[in-house]
């Protein structure tokens, strides 16, 4: 059963990364990259000092980098205990798929960090900002899809790696979420 899993997320794989062309690369290196991401994590913080006053919001940021250390960390425990290769050093994959990137990065993929962290500040922003801003939910989880899917695109994660990293990231941004509500509560900010 495990086997064949693995299989269709092998060919699942192949067929969505097979599917760039260099007219697209550079997109898809942006999307991934650390610094495209930095004008919406602006626009939050923006639209969450105006919600809530930058009391709140200060305990906000402290909640939110906490939130992003747990998926790192979470996803470092996985990849290190379940040991499945990044496609770029399987054997099995070799010349088989188009590696985008410059570098692969750690030897080991499961599960995706990027994929953890995207949808946790996603579903945790969507949560804060959903009455005042209807539209945000729809705009965070696209984000999060595209930046996770990006992993894909250039090489670095199977589809399984995303998939797992979405929900844990999910999880773990409903879970900080009400964290926050509670804290706010308790420190009657």
């Amino acid at each position: 059963m495990l086997e064949e899993l693995l299989h269709i997320d092998r060919e699942a794989f192949l067929f969505l990364n097979n599917l760039g062309s260099q007219a697209w690369d550079g997109f898809w290196l942006f999307t991934t990259g650390k610094w495209s991401s930095l004008p919406l994590y602006l626009l939050l913080l923006i639209l969450s000092a105006r919600l809530l006053g930058w009391k709140r919001t200060l305990l906000l940021l402290a909640t939110v980098a906490l939130l992003i250390a747990v998926c790192d960390q979470l996803s470092n425990f996985f990849k290190v205990g379940v040991g499945r290769l990044r496609p770029c050093y399987d054997p099995d994959l070799d010349g088989l798929f188009r590696l985008v990137k410059a570098s692969c990065g750690g030897k080991y993929g499961y599960f995706s960090a990027h994929a953890a962290n995207t949808f946790a500040v996603a579903v945790f922003f969507s949560h804060l900002l959903r009455t005042g801003f209807r539209w945000m939910p729809w705009l965070l989880v696209f984000w999060a899809g595209l930046v996770s899917y990006s992993r894909i695109y250039i090489g670095v994660h199977f589809p399984l790696d995303v998939v797992s990293g979405a929900l844990v990231g999910t999880f773990m941004g409903w879970l900080f979420f009400r964290l926050y509500i509670f804290a706010l509560d308790r420190t009657r900010l």
